[in-house]
């Protein structure tokens, strides 16, 4: 699950302050899921732009703002989009991107998007990955270490966390405490004593 937080109103009127004849595209997956983009969101959307003088020409819902296949596809969900000027997609930063690319319009974004997380046990969990392209959370008990530590430390926790809490975010857990309990639990502890490389970030 894409993590996303809505921006400010202001913002996003702002964004498309030399726009008319707005399109809303929502994303009835994660954004739906966090409230930033489903059907209520889009109705409300809808709603403010046009208190604020903003013509509103339609609104769509695809499965998921990122998977969306071709042009023809959003003109089936409503024609509407034919009279639009511009597109304002309530959905992550990969839902605007394909949007763009299946439009000859200016493609904006009411989200800001987060991180990668996803639900367990009904509680929301942000921050689970970064999408580094090398994954090694199994050796952490299934807590990344690169994407939960301020610090991205991958060898144990640094000299300030204190009583298992971050020293960055003295409210957060340490990761690192979160993750010998884990490992403890499924007696795996010897994969503490794994010594991990450096990771290389350069570009390539």
């Amino acid at each position: 699950m894409i993590i996303t937080s809505a921006k400010p109103l202001e913002e996003i009127l702002e964004i498309l302050k030399d726009e008319d004849d707005v399109f809303i595209i929502g994303c009835n997956v994660c954004a739906a899921k966090l409230k930033t983009g489903g059907e209520p969101e889009v109705l409300a959307m809808c709603r403010q732009l046009e208190e604020h003088g903003k013509h509103v020409v339609g609104w769509a819902l695809p499965t998921a703002a990122c998977s969306i296949r071709s042009y023809e596809s959003l003109v089936e969900k409503n024609e509407l989009i034919k009279e639009a000027r511009c597109i304002l997609v309530m959905g992550c930063g990969s839902g605007v991107s394909a949007t763009a690319n299946v439009v000859d319009l200016p493609v904006y974004g009411s989200n800001n998007t987060l991180s990668l997380g996803g639900s367990s046990s009904g509680k929301l969990l942000t921050n689970q990955c970064i999408m580094c392209g090398d994954c090694t959370v199994g050796e952490f008990g299934g807590l990344c270490p690169k994407s939960q530590c301020p610090k991205g430390l991958l060898n144990g926790p640094c000299g300030g966390s204190v009583a298992g809490k971050c020293e960055v975010n003295s409210e957060n857990d340490c990761v690192w405490a979160l993750i010998y309990e884990r490992l403890k639990k499924i007696n795996r502890l010897d994969l503490l004593y794994v010594i991990h490389a450096p990771k290389e970030h350069a570009f390539k």
